[in-house]
C-alpha cells in the first residue's frame, strides 16, 4: 500500500512539474514583453532586461498613444469584432440548427455536410477571394474584413454537435404546444446553447481581433487599418515611422525608446482588450468545447 502511495506521489509531482513548466513557458514571454515596454532603450540594447523593467519609463506607451493612430486602429478593430462576431454567431446558429437534424427530418442534409466539409479541406484561394471582394466594391470598407469569413465552418460544427446532444423531447414538446421552427429555436434551443455560444463567440472575437492579413490585403488606406494590421506595419518599419513623427525630437525618442521597446508597448496594448474579455467567457470555454465535440 505504501509503495502504491509512493508511486502516486511521484506521479503527482511529475504531473505538477510538467504543468508548472507549461504555465511558465506561456507566462514568461508575456512578462518579458511587459518588462521591455517599461524599460529604456539603452537597457534593452545592452541586454539587461529579462523579467523586470530596467530604467523604468512609460515613454513607449506615451509614444504609442500619441497622435490618435493607435486609438483609430483600435476603434476599427472594435467595430470589426462587434459586427463580425454578431454575423458569425447568427450564421452559425442558422446553419447548425437545420444540419443537426436527422436525414429523415432534413432531406439532402448529407449533401450540405459534404459541401461544408470540403470547404474545411480546400479553401477558395487567396486570389479568387481578393477578386470577388474587389469586384463587389468592398475594398477599403469594413465589410471586406467580415463577409469573406461570415460562416466559420469549424465553429458551426461545434455548435451543431452541441445541439445534437440536447434532448429531442424539448423540441417535440414545443412543437406540440404550437411553436414553429423559428420560435422553437429562439425560445427553447438558444437558452440551452449558452455554453457553446460563449465558446464560439470567444473564438470569433479572438480571430477577428488578431487578424492582420485581411487588413493588409483589402485596405489601401492606412487610416482604415485594424489594430493588428497597424501593429504589423510598426513591426516592419518602426524606425521609419518614428523619424516621421511630428512634434517630437527624434534624438530624444531614440534615447528613451527603440524599436523593441516600442513594439513591446504596442503589442501589450493590443492584448489588453482580449485579456479583459476572456475572464467573463472562460467559465463557459472548457464546458462548451467539450460538449460541442462529444458527438460526430
Amino acid at each position: 500500500m505504501k509503495t502504491k502511495r509512493k508511486k502516486m506521489s511521484i506521479l503527482n509531482i511529475m504531473i505538477y512539474s510538467i504543468l508548472i513548466l507549461a504555465a511558465l513557458s506561456c507566462t514568461l514571454p508575456f512578462i518579458h514583453i511587459l518588462a521591455l515596454s517599461f524599460s529604456s532603450s539603452s537597457a534593452v540594447a545592452s541586454g539587461k532586461v529579462a523579467f523586470w523593467p530596467v530604467d523604468f519609463t512609460t515613454f513607449s506607451y506615451e509614444f504609442a498613444l500619441k497622435g490618435g493612430k493607435f486609438f483609430r486602429a483600435m476603434w476599427i478593430s472594435v467595430q470589426r469584432v462587434a459586427l463580425g462576431s454578431l454575423i458569425n454567431l447568427v450564421m452559425c446558429i442558422l446553419t447548425a440548427y437545420p444540419l443537426s437534424k436527422s436525414k429523415e427530418q432534413f432531406m439532402g442534409r448529407d449533401i450540405y455536410m459534404l459541401y461544408f466539409f470540403i470547404t474545411c479541406l480546400v479553401g477558395g484561394g487567396l486570389v479568387p477571394t481578393y477578386l470577388v471582394v474587389a469586384r463587389l466594391g468592398l475594398k477599403d470598407s469594413l465589410w471586406a474584413l467580415i463577409l469573406p469569413g461570415a460562416l466559420p465552418v469549424a465553429n458551426m460544427i461545434i455548435l451543431m454537435n452541441f445541439i445534437r446532444g440536447l434532448p429531442r423531447e424539448l423540441e417535440e414538446a414545443a412543437m406540440i404546444d404550437g411553436a414553429g421552427k423559428f420560435q422553437t429555436l429562439v425560445k427553447i434551443m438558444l437558452p440551452l446553447l449558452k455554453p457553446s455560444l460563449a465558446t464560439i463567440t470567444l473564438f470569433h472575437v479572438v480571430g477577428h481581433w488578431n487578424d492582420w492579413f485581411s487588413g493588409m490585403i483589402y485596405m489601401n488606406d492606412m487610416k482604415k487599418y485594424p489594430l493588428y494590421t497597424y501593429l504589423q506595419t510598426l513591426l516592419v518599419s518602426f524606425e521609419e515611422l518614428m523619424s516621421k513623427t511630428d512634434g517630437l525630437d527624434y534624438v530624444k525618442i531614440m534615447q528613451l525608446m527603440n524599436a523593441r521597446t516600442g513594439r513591446a508597448a504596442q503589442l501589450f496594448l493590443g492584448m489588453i482588450p482580449v485579456l479583459m474579455i476572456y475572464p467573463f467567457l472562460q467559465k463557459y470555454f472548457t464546458q462548451g468545447l467539450t460538449l460541442g465535440t462529444a458527438k460526430g
